[in-house]
């Protein structure tokens, strides 16, 4: 079974013209699968729905019709205790690391949170984690994404926005997730700090099995990461396939005109 199945979801909003109101489709009826241990590329333009998906993937939006299945579970349809457990199976890196990390909180903190969170239920039980093995947990996790301890006592505005990205994977990779849903992650980076990001991406997932739904507006960025790409325009899934398949015989005039638009990324020398 897929590590992600999403079922023909699609997703509605009302929108009000003059005296008239009527249903627009954000997603229709998209389809498609992830396996355990690969990455998929959900590729499209600004506004194509690919973020819209995500969300519903995360269970942070309810589908209109349709459903997104993780690890088996209707995450629209989960029980608390099902999403509990779903919540440490995947996480979230978003597309701006300024706005994605708490101003006040010292890295220490940041990174701690999601280990914090969940050791509320077990240290009921006297099973909590002690502030040392805490600690520890947290420089093992800076040191995976190329960061040290001297990290630990800083704030956000300390550091630059690709060290700020590091920091946002750090946490997302705390609970250990089996997958990671990357929104954008390097859109906001100058080119070469975005290299050096999906770089490190790359060596995550081949060091913890990581499955990934990598989402992103640029072609060669998808093809250099993902196993296979969906093309997404304008709500609508219009091709699918195999990453480099897809992109040296592209079927959709869409695709081709994707691929022409985005520069490549210098992501194999970074």
């Amino acid at each position: 079974m897929a590590l992600v199945e999403v079922e023909r979801i699609s997703k509605s909003y009302a929108r009000t013209t003059g005296f008239h109101t009527e249903q627009h489709a954000v997603v229709d009826d998209v389809s498609f699968k992830i396996e355990a241990g690969e990455t998929l590329g959900l590729v499209g333009e600004s506004g194509s729905g690919k973020t819209t998906v995500a969300r519903m993937i995360l269970g942070l939006v309810a589908p209109t019709s349709g459903l997104a299945r993780v690890d088996g579970i209707d995450v629209a349809r989960a029980s608390r205790a099902e999403l509990h457990g779903l919540r440490r199976q995947m996480q979230p890196v978003f597309q701006d690391p300024y706005a994605a990390l708490n101003p006040r909180m010292r890295v220490m903190e940041i990174v701690a949170e999601p280990l914090v969170i969940h050791e509320e239920s077990k240290s009921r039980h006297g099973e909590g984690r002690s502030k040392e093995s805490l600690r520890s947990r947290v420089i093992e996790l800076l040191k995976e994404v190329g960061l040290d301890e001297s990290a630990l006592a800083r704030f956000p505005h300390e550091f630059s926005g690709g060290q700020r990205q590091r920091i946002n994977i750090a946490r997302a990779l705390a609970l250990r997730p089996k997958l990671l849903i990357l929104d954008e992650p390097v859109s906001a980076l100058d080119v070469s700090v975005g290299a050096q990001i999906v770089n490190l991406l790359r060596g995550l997932q081949r060091d913890h099995g990581l499955t990934y739904l990598f989402i992103s507006h640029s072609m060669p960025l998808v093809r250099y990461l993902a196993t296979r790409i969906a093309v997404m325009e304008r709500g609508k899934l219009v091709e699918t396939g195999e990453a480099e398949a897809l992109c040296a015989h592209p079927q959709e005039a869409y695709t081709r005109q994707l691929l022409a638009a985005t520069p490549e990324l210098p992501v194999a020398a970074a």
